[in-house]
């Protein structure tokens, strides 16, 4: 290679000096395109295009330009003798010159990731480089060429750094499993199984990064949708696909996806069982249908001094017809207008009339008052209000008495406009929305925590998803809702993926082996079969401390962790939490910042360097699946982990022998 730490800042400047010339080049193109396209259409989509190119490069985030360096040797027949800079983005070379950085995405960097002192790939040489914010600090090589491989400090360095802030990309880090599911074909639906640390939100978002690189005309019209379980989880992953060069996927949460907001209500547990049942799916069709009555009697349209009349026998194969096409409501409602209008068609031209557009829309607003009657126009709403007002005809057959039961209002609002309708309500009216009109279609969808997603919860992302792939993402042993899946295939079936791969990740990353151990003596106590987890770290501490008093417990293991670098969690069962922030306030210690106190059932998903768990008994005491609550509990730590308690710890956590 031959290359001095000197020869690559100077490369580092070459890299910031075209990135400037990018950014001047896509500002210059804004106004040229203006005047280039061939007609408005055109010039309109030119111009949205150059101004969001120029956008981007513009708001890039300040960080290396590149982290690894790839040298091509003689028995490559494609790069031999190349070498290519690895980074985030593509960046152009001078006067079009070759570029001076490859997009992590391109097939030439994928040997980057994959190559290995038994499979060099072509590579000679793979470099990494260590950074300091922007500034490179020193690189080191593994001479795969020679069949040399050893551990990178660089990579370990890396992996093990503290967390600060956001979730970072891991293109620096990405394993070669990893990186054979985040350049998946697009067509491909995947399952993966992740214990905490794995790199599966990781997995899927860097996914969603590449396919938008490898397929993004197939992707323009439909987009790609990450579905996250909660705002606090979308607002720590919210920097990963920016830093990343693609900021036009859709981060959402399945709530605000339904597009509704839930009001005051809220249902007991067995009443959300029930309707987060994939049976309500049945129950919900048979009250929207059942609105439709079989036409009793001709109809008849004024055209002028004439009235056309279509017969009932025809009307009732129409409307019988259209029910038989399986349409959604709203479309069968229309197609009913459009076949009667047809009918009255072609009597007007068998008389010799001439049937024009505006004849056309006149005899089909004619017909509106008589298609009420029989199809009607429906809002969800009122379709739920009724059914919750009185199931029993719609459910007949399908829930138990004891579930109509608990599904019935015990006091009905007085209308549909009046209610309040709880979380699980938001679900099926998004059913009965679907049912009416189609929804939104996606090009790929990305769901995380999916193992919590209810059956009919699974059904409205298997809608969006219909004609495009799914990348699901979770862990079966942290399902902590009612509902939550113990076996994926059946979870994939309803997602609406039946033959999606199903794959485990079982190396820990983020979390420390100590901390991996105690967590994995829980698994044996969780309704999941999944494997075990084991760590690519040996760094890491866990101590289990028990306390006469839980606040001033937890305030000494926060005051010690707050002397450390990173962020520092405390984790506690719900009810705890403002008793817990009270005391830590109290002995002046700043919650927010670095320091945050959060519910166990707010946890999933994040990540902080120094976790407390407070009072593990009283986290696995709170609901039916405490006890998975308390292992996401204790997998939220990627450094150090303390945990608290005054009472006795649950008997299905084994201690190691040095932390008891």
């Amino acid at each position: 290679m031959g290359t001095t730490l000197d020869d690559e800042l100077d490369h580092v400047e070459r890299c910031r000096a075209g990135l400037r010339r990018m950014l001047e080049g896509a500002r210059d193109n804004v106004i040229v395109g203006e005047s280039v396209a061939g007609d408005r259409y055109s010039a309109e989509r030119l111009g949205r295009y150059l101004k969001s190119l120029a956008k981007e490069l513009s708001e890039e985030p300040e960080g290396p330009p590149f982290f690894g360096r790839l040298d091509f040797g003689r028995d490559s027949a494609e790069h031999r003798g190349r070498a290519y800079h690895i980074g985030r983005r593509h960046i152009t070379g001078e006067n079009g010159g070759p570029p001076v950085v490859i997009d992590w995405r391109a097939p030439v960097a994928r040997a980057f990731y994959r190559a290995s002192a038994r499979d060099p790939q072509g590579v000679a040489v793979r470099r990494r480089f260590g950074w300091r914010d922007t500034t490179l600090t020193g690189f080191e090589d593994e001479r795969l060429g020679q069949g040399e491989e050893s551990e990178s400090r660089i990579l370990a360095a890396e992996i093990e750094r503290p967390r600060v802030g956001p979730m970072r990309d891991i293109v620096a880090t990405i394993q070669p499993e990893q990186d054979d599911l985040v350049r998946a074909e697009l067509d491909t639906s995947l399952c993966v199984q992740g214990a905490p640390g794995t790199g599966k939100t990781a997995v899927g978002l860097h996914r969603a990064a590449y396919l938008l690189y490898a397929h993004r005309r197939r992707l323009e019209r439909g987009g790609v949708l990450v579905l996250g379980p909660n705002r606090a989880f979308l607002g720590y992953i919210s920097a990963v696909l920016p830093a990343l060069g693609e900021v036009d996927v859709e981060q959402t949460t399945l709530q605000r996806l339904l597009g509704a907001v839930a009001g005051a209500a809220a249902d007991e547990e067995a009443a959300a069982v029930v309707k987060h049942d994939e049976r309500m799916a049945k129950v919900l069709r048979r009250a929207l249908y059942a609105r439709i009555r079989k036409p009793v009697e001709p109809v008849a349209v004024p055209d002028g001094s004439y009235r056309w009349r279509v017969e009932e026998d025809e009307l009732r194969r129409i409307v019988d017809d259209t029910r038989r096409d399986s349409l959604p409501y709203g479309v069968g409602r229309e197609r009913v207008r459009a076949r009667v209008v047809e009918a009255i068609r072609r009597q007007a031209e068998a008389r010799g009339q001439t049937a024009n557009a505006a004849w056309l829309r006149k005899i089909g607003r004619a017909v509106t008052t008589w298609l009420d009657a029989v199809w009607p126009a429906v809002k969800p709403e009122e379709v739920l209000y009724e059914l919750l007002r009185d199931p029993s005809d719609p459910a007949r057959g399908v829930l138990t008495d004891a579930e109509r039961d608990v599904l019935t209002w015990a006091e009905p609002p007085r209308s549909a406009k009046s209610a309040r309708w709880s979380a699980a309500d938001l679900v099926l009216l998004d059913e009965l929305a679907c049912l009416i009109e189609r929804p939104r279609g996606y090009g790929h969808v990305i769901v995380d925590e999916a193992q919590d997603l209810s059956p009919m919860e699974c059904r409205a992302v298997a809608r969006r998803s219909e004609h495009g792939s799914l990348t699901v993402l979770g862990d079966l042993a942290q399902g902590t809702t009612p509902w939550a899946a113990t076996a994926w295939p059946r979870h994939m079936e309803l997602l609406g993926k039946p033959d999606g791969e199903v794959i485990a990740l079982t190396t820990g990353f983020r979390v420390p082996a100590a901390v991996v151990e105690l967590a994995n003596t829980l698994l044996a106590a969780l309704e999941a079969q999944v494997p075990a987890t084991r760590s690519y770290r040996t760094d890491g501490r866990l101590r289990i401390t028990r306390v006469a008093g839980l606040g001033k417990g937890v305030v000494a293991a926060v005051r010690e962790a707050l002397a450390f670098e990173g962020s520092v969690g405390v984790i506690a069962a719900d009810a705890d939490v403002e008793a817990l922030t009270s005391a830590l306030w109290n002995d002046g210690l700043d919650v927010g910042g670095r320091l945050s106190v959060l519910p166990a059932s707010m946890c999933k998903g994040l990540e902080y360097d120094h976790v407390v768990v407070a009072e593990p008994a009283a986290i696995a005491e709170a609901e039916r699946r405490g006890l998975n609550r308390l292992y996401v509990a204790l997998t939220r730590a990627v450094s150090r982990l303390d945990v608290v308690h005054a009472r006795p710890l649950p008997p299905q956590l084994s201690l190691p022998a040095e932390a008891s």
